[in-house]
């Protein structure tokens, strides 16, 4: 699988330095290539350099374009680290072979295997750093909260003409359906992906924040959105968003019948890393725990490491949740046929 790593004892005296803050050897550096762009990453970036010693040269862009720029680049890349954050998107890099393989006891440790890449001989190409859910969200006016607290309830009659999401071809959708396949089988999900299709209020457009006004609106009686999106429109004190809010309900979709679906941000080596010990370093101080809080409240999602608690109230008002257990492997190995099936029913 390209370009392999193992994680040697001296890696592992090397990822203790980042629990107990000491330096690495001086004047290092790794080139991270990162769909991450949030402000207070800045912060998690300024740690790892005041514990390790090590630089970090960013380029950003969204996934489409950090992806694309590797693949231009080819052998003579320069990444060191790549971030993307959906399983769609860091499968889609897996299987362009943009990943080196990892073998660290540590990531593995803590991270949970259903929150990163399936085991491979050789390692493990990418791993799961911070965790989403994708929720539904409802006009409470038009809208019974029974009717739709189950993916599978959006597509049932009664809520004909309701329905709004975002376009087919979009990594959330296609991740969304993708857990469906592997929850509910093929079948299953075509017949679902039908009635949705049925069921729409208009052709699928805009991104989340845009599903989440059109509900408040009226335009649309239910939607789907990622958790943050909801969150951060809760915090905001912005009148129109504080009237968007009060005319909506949140739900946490399937908690009697396989979870609320998740999603990850997450990353792995690049194959041709001109600095494999500085990225392995880094991808290990990303699953320490003060990376993990880092990262979590960050764009107010949750750890994916179990025992990193992390105190943000937008995440607390949002409440507790019962979240699915598939593979964020299995997700994005079934984005293909999740988009071959939206096509074939015409979800736009």
């Amino acid at each position: 699988m390209g370009f392999k790593i193992v994680f040697t004892s001296l890696l592992m005296f090397m990822g203790s330095l980042v629990g107990i803050g000491h330096a690495a050897e001086p004047a290092k550096e790794l080139n991270l290539y990162s769909a991450r762009h949030y402000q207070t990453d800045e912060a998690l970036y300024s740690d790892f350099t005041k514990k390790t010693g090590i630089k970090i040269n960013r380029i950003e862009a969204d996934d489409n374009g950090i992806l694309e720029r590797i693949k231009s680049e080819g052998e003579k890349s320069q990444a060191d680290v790549i971030l993307l954050v959906d399983a769609a998107r860091l499968w889609r890099a897996q299987t362009l072979n943009l990943f080196a393989a990892v073998k660290s006891k540590y990531l593995e440790q803590r991270i949970p295997k259903n929150l990163r890449a399936a085991d491979e001989a050789d390692g493990i190409p990418w791993f799961g750093y911070s965790t989403r859910a994708r929720v539904i969200v409802y006009n409470k006016a038009t809208v019974k909260k029974s009717d739709v607290d189950t993916y599978e309830k959006l597509a049932n009659p009664e809520n004909k003409g309701k329905v709004c999401t975002r376009s087919s071809s979009h990594p959330y959708m296609l991740s969304l359906v993708g857990t469906l396949i592997e929850r509910d089988g093929l079948l299953a999900t075509e017949s679902w992906a039908k009635a949705m299709v049925a069921n729409m209020a208009r052709s699928p457009r805009g991104g989340d924040t845009d599903q989440i006004k059109a509900v408040a609106s009226g335009e649309c009686g239910v939607a789907l959105t990622n958790t943050y999106y909801f969150a951060r429109m809760m915090q905001s004190n912005k009148p129109d968003d504080i009237n968007t809010i009060s005319k909506i309900g949140f739900v946490w979709p399937n908690q009697g019948s396989g979870g609320v679906h998740i999603n990850i941000s997450g990353g792995g080596m690049a194959r041709n890393a001109p600095h494999p010990k500085e990225a392995l370093l880094f991808l290990e101080y990303l699953a320490s725990d003060s990376a993990q809080e880092y990262l979590a409240n960050g764009n107010n999602e949750w750890p994916v490491v179990p025992s990193v608690k992390v105190e943000n109230p937008a995440l607390k008002a949002l409440g507790t949740f019962q979240a699915e257990k598939v593979s964020v492997a299995a997700i994005g190995k079934n984005q293909i046929t999740a988009q071959k099936l939206l096509d074939q029913v015409g979800y736009k």
